[in-house]
């Protein structure tokens, strides 16, 4: 039976992060910088003991582990260390230049207080020490608690936390589902989980006690609709790849399949061949099942299914294995769409894009859709009639890699963003800091009591943006219609601008820049014209 942090231990970690964030030692930006590049050195220095957890819990190879751990949160490391200095810096306000100069405002980011990391089991290092590092990096004080089921990697991070952070700010416990329940019943300022939506129901009825702020990380059946347009080979080699990266077990991997009629032969096709290619090297070199209840609940899915395995289905419960197959045939109401899947079973149901998109909206909100097609009025059709945490075009996965950008879900999903910015922003609170000069007091005197019917007239609001009485949808319309065509030739008459100015430029510069010869040789041209 595993043991795990003593209640005791768990009671004096607590206790020694309020304190120190009481303090005000987790501000100073000295120490949140020298903090994330203790991360650096912890992933830097145990990058092969990070790989051997990874094998020894569910058997992955040293380049997936090298790719979606370490590699993830050195970058990390240095986009923080880049751009704290801007982001924790005290924000312009965008007002007036009057309110500016009478109230002097700023917004000032400051740090939530003590933060809760619960980390999941298919990443169990990166999805840790990511929202760690963003927690860090606002200044608050961490308190991390990594998944119970990759016992090697939960023991490498109980040695290398207090090795590399500052224990009187950063503590790791461990514990089951019990031990959590418990956990969760203290007040945090911020919780940042991520985990199943189930799991998740019950961090946010605990946080909900306490009104605290909460960033959930989830996932969903993220499904990848293959229209008639789509380069059938690609999508199913991105498709393959992502259904073979750590078995599947992500929460953005493609969950089933809506393939167009005229191209599902192809695609189903196509998808053997990459899923064979990818397994060149053996079969031992894939990532396993996390254990054997996965294992089982898979197995018992496929076992169900109504539709055709047209590859793999092969099942070794010796390894937790279970060969990534294509299941063709499948209807919405197939036991493989029961749930979300979160293995290497990718089920492909005939669908028209219209059809998808209503099966799509059937279900709770995804993280992620693909979209795989060359039309670009029917891609844009799609976005603009579901609803998911992102979108990627004509691949898998990579929107959640963008530089500076969110990644979040939304309804069941998730709610909350981070990467960035955005995960600097999810443990901050936007302080809005006013200093009114004297003479504000003197200007602000007709508001205070006693109040005249009489000074109404001076805080009336007034308003030229063509808001009308009786005003119609059409209107709005017919307005924005000719806003549009307004802007094109406010557009050109910039041009114009810009070319005149660089033309005087060049003019005093004795033509070194060549931009009057060039406008001479356009009107020679223009003239021939007509």
């Amino acid at each position: 039976m595993e043991t795990y942090t003593p209640i005791p231990e768990v009671d004096l970690a607590y206790k020694t992060l309020q304190e120190t964030f009481r303090s005000g030692r987790t501000k100073e930006l000295a120490w949140r910088k020298w903090q994330l590049k203790q991360v650096w050195w912890l992933v830097e220095d145990n990058q092969q003991r990070i790989i051997d957890a990874l094998n020894k819990d569910m058997n992955r190879h040293a380049f997936e582990t090298t790719f979606t751990e370490c590699m993830v949160v050195k970058t990390d490391v240095i986009d923080h260390l880049k751009n704290i200095d801007k982001w924790a810096a005290d924000q312009p306000v965008d007002a007036n230049l009057i309110m500016k100069a009478l109230l002097r405002p700023c917004v000032r980011p400051e740090p939530l207080g003590v933060a809760l990391v619960i980390g999941p089991w298919n990443f169990p290092i990166s999805l840790v020490l990511q929202p760690m590092l963003a927690a860090i990096a606002a200044g608050c004080a961490v308190l991390i608690k990594p998944s119970e089921i990759t016992l090697a990697c939960q023991a490498l991070l109980v040695e290398l936390i207090p090795k590399y952070m500052d224990p009187s700010a950063v503590r790791i416990v461990t514990g089951g589902p019990a031990e959590t329940t418990a956990l969760l019943e203290r007040k945090f300022d911020h919780i940042f989980f991520t985990g199943s939506v189930g799991v998740a129901r019950h961090v946010a009825r605990a946080a909900a006690k306490h009104l605290t702020p909460t960033v959930l990380e989830l996932g969903g059946q993220c499904p990848a609709i293959v229209t008639k347009s789509a380069d059938v080979d690609a999508a199913a080699r991105d498709i393959a790849w992502a259904k073979y990266l750590n078995s599947g077990q992500i929460c953005l991997t493609v969950n089933h399949v809506f393939a167009h009629p005229d191209i599902l032969p192809k695609l189903v096709e196509r998808m053997a061949f990459y899923f064979a290619e990818y397994a060149k090297n053996g079969a031992d070199e894939m990532t396993h099942i996390v254990n054997q209840k996965n294992y089982e609940r898979l197995k018992g899915l496929i076992e169900k299914t109504q539709g055709k395995i047209e590859c793999g289905g092969t099942l070794d419960a010796s390894k937790n294995r279970i060969a990534p197959s294509v299941v063709s045939g499948v209807t919405m109401d197939d036991a493989l769409l029961s749930e979300e899947l979160f293995g290497t079973i990718c089920p492909v149901l005939t669908a028209s894009t219209e059809e998808a998109v209503t099966a799509i909206n059937d279900l709770p909100h995804p993280l992620a859709i693909y979209i795989f097609g060359k039309n670009q009025q029917e891609i844009n059709h799609v976005i603009a009639s579901t609803m998911s945490g992102g979108v990627t075009v004509n691949g898998t996965i990579i929107h959640s890699s963008v530089p500076s950008a969110p990644f979040g879900g939304v309804g069941d999903s998730g709610h909350g963003y981070y990467h960035g910015k955005h995960g600097f922003q999810a443990f901050t609170h936007l302080r809005t800091i006013a200093r009114p000069v004297p003479l504000l007091g003197k200007l602000a005197s007709f508001v205070r009591p006693p109040y005249s019917v009489d000074r109404i007239k001076w805080i009336g609001v007034r308003q030229n943006l063509g808001i009308r009485r009786g005003w119609t949808l059409d209107d709005e319309r017919r307005i924005a219609r000719q806003g549009g065509l307004l802007r094109l030739p406010v557009r050109a008459l910039q041009i114009i601008a810009l070319i005149a100015t660089l033309g005087l430029v060049d003019r005093r510069m004795d033509g070194e820049l060549g931009i009057v010869r060039w406008l001479q040789r356009v009107a020679g041209s223009v003239r021939n014209i007509f």
